[in-house]
């Protein structure tokens, strides 16, 4: 719980005080860097507070209980999300109070790009799963698989520091919570999340 107040106070310190996001996010160095020292602290800190355990029981390290239900609660994740994303749509644009899709491709700094996807679509999602779906739900599990999807999914969407775009992390994360307590495994998460975060840079760089 301290873990995610402090995420939180700092992206939404950051949010309201900082100007818009630099246009150019995916194609500084910089990004990529800071975001590999940021995931490396939160791997840090998952390692200490899972210290005695068994990791690869509480943090789902097993092949999920149905791989087709997993491809199912995914699709019904995504569904859910466009749909929120539509109707968020209408008074804000998310993707770009994040900003960190690119809104263009610049073949000059490929180099700095894939560095930068390469954060986005593999070390953020598994970081972020061990975090959420891996700690966050085995510690919350005791309190039931509702209370531990809502409040998971909860968590997931104050840590991004978003206004506008709270309502579309928050039912990503609750639809993340519902697929790790269905299928048992934090596999399918790490998968969908990576998935989500892949189509979103190429249907930035494509536009």
């Amino acid at each position: 719980m301290a873990l995610i107040v402090f995420m939180s106070t700092v992206a939404y310190a950051a949010q309201l005080t900082s100007g818009p996001p630099a246009k150019d996010v995916a194609y500084q160095w910089s990004s990529s860097i800071l975001g590999l020292v940021q995931y490396g602290l939160i791997l840090g800190i998952l390692f200490v507070i899972t210290l005695g355990l068994d990791r690869r029981r509480f943090l789902a390290f097993r092949r999920p209980t149905s791989w087709w239900l997993a491809v199912g609660i995914a699709a019904l994740t995504l569904v859910a999300v466009f749909i929120v994303s539509a109707v968020v749509g209408l008074i804000g644009d998310p993707e770009k109070e994040q900003g960190l899709i690119p809104q263009h491709w610049d073949s000059s700094r490929i180099a700095p790009f894939a560095g930068f996807a390469f954060v986005v679509v593999v070390v953020a999602p598994i970081v972020e799963e061990l975090q959420f779906r891996g700690v966050g739900y085995g510690l919350l599990e005791r309190f039931g698989q509702p209370a531990a999807i809502f409040l998971v999914g909860l968590a997931f969407a104050l840590v991004h520091g978003l206004l506008t775009g709270f309502p579309v992390i928050l039912v990503f994360g609750i639809g993340l919570a519902f697929l790790r307590s269905k299928t048992d495994s934090i596999y399918p998460c790490i998968i969908l999340h990576a998935s989500f975060n892949a189509v979103g840079l190429i249907v930035g760089i494509a536009g």
